[in-house]
C-alpha cells in the first residue's frame, strides 16, 4: 500500500463550488491552488478532486465527454498540473475521480458507437441487437441513431453504460468479459489512469466501483477486472492509491484497492449517525448506534480487521451535516469521524458548519443534492469570498442567511467548530493508535442506549498503545460497567469521563479519548 495512506486525512472539493478565481461564478483549478494552505493549516494532508473533466455536466461532471481534458471551466490540464506540483511542494497528495461506469453521451467513443457500419467502439458500450429489445433491469436509450439497437444506462439518460461484460451470459448481445470490445474498455481505462498518474496525480478514489460488470451477483467478475488493474498498478505505480465507491470492503480490498467508504445507501446504517429522523449523534438521545456498529463489525471481520473503511463526514450526494445537527453535536460526530480506522474524509465547508440550502432548483442533475453543493464560504465579503461575479450569476445560489458561517468567523473564534475539528486532526496525528490502520474493539454500543465506546490500538507493525475513545452525544449523564483502567485523558470536549464503583461515568454531550 502506498505507504502515504497511512496518516492521510482527506479534504473533499467540489470543484465549481469552492474559489472562483476568474469571476465566471464557477469555482476553478487556480482556486483550488490559492486554497491549499488552507486546507494543510485545517490538517488535511490529501484531496479528492470530483470529476474535473471536459463534460456537458448534465451530472455534475460525472458524465464525461473526454477523460484527457480539463474543462475549461476550470482552467487547463497545465494548471491541473500544476495543482499536483504545488500539493506535492506542501507534502500533500490528490486524487481524481474516475468514472469508469459511463460516459456522456456526447463523447466521441459513444458517437462512434451509434453508427451502424461496425468500427473500434461499436462494442465499447452495451448495445441489444435489436431497437425492440431492452436491457433487464437497466434503464435505456432506444430509437436515437442509424444502429438498430437499444443502449444501456447507468443512472441518467445521458450516461450510456460502458461494456466490461457480463459474468453470467443470458442473451446473445451480451459479450464475456474476455471479448474484444470489454477488454479494450479495460484497457483505455488504464490508458487514462497512467495518463493522469504520469502527469502527477496520486491515485484515484472510483466511482461506483463495484458496478462495471454486469450480471455478477457475487461480483467475482468485478473483482478479478480489479485485480487486473492492481497488477498494472503495481508494475507500473506502486505508490498510486485507490480508494473505491463500493460498500463492500471485503470485495474492494480482494480487488485490490485500498481503502473503501462506507456508503450512504445500502445496509451500512450510515445514515443512522447524522441523517435520519433521530440521529444518534443528536442531543436528543432517542438514536441507535447499535445496527449500525453490527454491520461495521460485519465488515471489518470480512476484510480481515484492516480497518480501511472510510467513513466520510458527507459528500456531493448527501445532505450536509448541519441539515440535522447543530454546530456543538457536530463537535461530537467530527470526535467520532477523526477517531475511527480508516482515513478520514472531510467534504468542504463541513468543517465551519455550512448548512445545507434548501429549496434550490435542481443544477447540473443534483436534484435534492443541489442544496448540499453550494458555494464555499470564506469571509463576509462579496458572496462570502467564494466569486467577485454578480450573485446571480453564482453557479449554485449560496446559503443567504445573516447567520450563515464562514472560515474568517470560524478562526476568530476559539470556541468554533472549525477550531474543535483542527484540535482532533492534531491529536489523531499525534497518536498511531488513531491512524488510518490502527485496529479497533467496540466496548459499548447498546441498542437504543448511550454512550458509545470503543478502544483503538496501534496496528500490530507499531508501538503498543491504546485509547479508549468514548462519546455521548446525549443531553443527560450515562455510564456504563467496565473492568478498564483509565490513565490519562488526551482530549476532551465537555467534562470528560471517570471511573466511579465499577463503572465509567460520561457527563452528557461529552468526548473523552482515553489513554490505557
Amino acid at each position: 500500500m502506498a505507504k502515504w495512506l497511512n496518516d492521510a486525512l482527506f479534504y473533499e472539493i467540489y470543484p465549481q463550488s469552492f474559489n472562483d478565481t476568474n469571476a465566471d461564478g464557477i469555482g476553478d483549478i487556480p482556486g483550488i491552488i490559492e486554497k491549499l494552505d488552507y486546507i494543510k493549516d485545517l490538517g488535511c494532508n490529501a484531496l479528492w478532486l470530483n470529476p474535473c473533466f471536459l463534460s456537458p455536466f448534465m451530472d455534475a461532471g460525472y458524465d464525461v465527454q473526454d477523460y484527457y481534458t480539463v474543462a475549461p471551466r476550470y482552467g487547463t490540464n497545465e494548471d491541473l498540473k500544476q495543482l499536483f506540483e504545488q500539493a506535492h511542494a506542501r507534502d500533500m497528495h490528490v486524487l481524481l475521480d474516475l468514472v469508469p461506469g459511463h460516459t456522456s453521451v456526447y463523447h466521441k467513443w459513444f458517437l462512434e458507437s451509434m453508427k451502424q457500419e461496425k468500427n473500434q467502439f461499436s462494442d465499447r458500450y452495451i448495445w441489444t441487437n435489436t431497437v425492440w429489445e431492452y436491457p433487464e433491469n437497466m434503464g435505456c436509450l432506444t430509437g436515437i441513431s442509424e444502429r438498430d439497437g437499444s443502449v444501456a444506462l447507468n443512472f441518467f439518460s445521458a450516461q450510456p453504460a460502458l461494456n466490461y461484460g457480463f459474468y453470467k451470459i443470458t442473451k446473445p448481445w451480451q459479450q464475456p468479459m474476455d471479448a474484444p470490445g470489454p477488454k479494450a474498455t479495460l484497457e483505455e481505462m488504464k490508458n487514462i489512469m497512467r495518463f493522469w498518474l504520469k502527469m502527477g496525480c496520486d491515485g484515484f478514489r472510483v466511482d461506483m466501483a463495484g458496478s462495471l460488470v454486469k450480471q455478477d451477483e457475487e461480483s467475482k467478475g468485478i473483482i478479478a477486472l480489479w485485480q487486473n488493474v492492481r497488477a498494472f498498478l503495481d508494475e507500473e505505480f506502486p505508490e498510486a492509491a485507490m480508494i473505491s465507491e463500493w460498500g463492500e470492503p471485503d470485495k474492494s480490498l480482494q480487488g485490490g484497492f485500498h481503502m473503501d467508504f462506507l456508503l450512504h445507501f445500502g445496509p451500512s446504517h450510515y445514515n443512522d449517525l447524522f441523517r435520519c429522523d433521530y440521529p444518534y449523534f443528536s442531543k436528543e438521545g432517542k438514536g441507535d448506534i447499535s445496527a449500525f456498529v453490527q454491520k461495521y463489525l460485519e465488515n471489518y471481520e470480512k476484510s480481515e480487521k484492516k480497518g480501511l473503511i472510510c467513513i466520510p463526514s458527507g459528500n456531493h450526494d448527501m445532505d450536509r451535516l448541519a441539515r440535522r445537527l447543530s454546530q456543538e453535536e457536530m463537535k461530537i460526530a467530527f470526535a467520532f469521524l477523526l477517531s475511527m480506522p480508516g482515513a478520514p474524509f472531510i467534504y468542504y465547508g463541513d468543517e465551519i458548519g455550512m448548512r445545507y440550502v434548501e429549496n434550490l432548483v435542481s443544477v447540473e442533475g443534483g436534484y435534492n443534492r443541489t442544496g448540499s453543493r453550494s458555494p464555499m464560504q470564506w469571509d463576509d465579503g462579496v458572496n462570502a469570498g467564494f466569486s467577485t461575479a454578480p450573485a446571480e450569476k453564482l453557479y449554485i445560489r449560496q446559503d443567504e442567511s445573516k447567520d450563515r458561517p464562514t472560515v474568517q468567523g470560524q478562526m476568530a473564534d476559539e470556541t468554533s467548530l472549525f477550531h474543535e475539528i483542527k484540535k482532533l486532526i492534531q491529536v489523531r496525528k499525534a497518536h498511531p493508535a488513531l491512524w488510518n490502520k490502527g485496529e479497533i474493539n467496540f466496548v459499548y454500543a447498546e441498542e437504543n442506549a448511550y454512550p458509545f465506546a470503543y478502544v483503538r490500538t496501534n496496528h500490530p507493525e507499531d508501538a503498543e498503545e491504546k485509547i479508549l475513545v468514548v462519546l455521548n452525544p446525549s443531553e443527560k449523564d450515562t455510564c456504563f460497567e467496565s473492568a478498564l483502567s483509565l490513565k490519562e485523558v488526551i482530549y476532551s470536549y465537555g467534562s470528560p469521563a471517570y471511573t466511579h464503583n465499577g463503572k465509567i461515568i460520561v457527563p452528557a454531550c461529552s468526548v473523552s479519548f482515553i489513554k490505557l
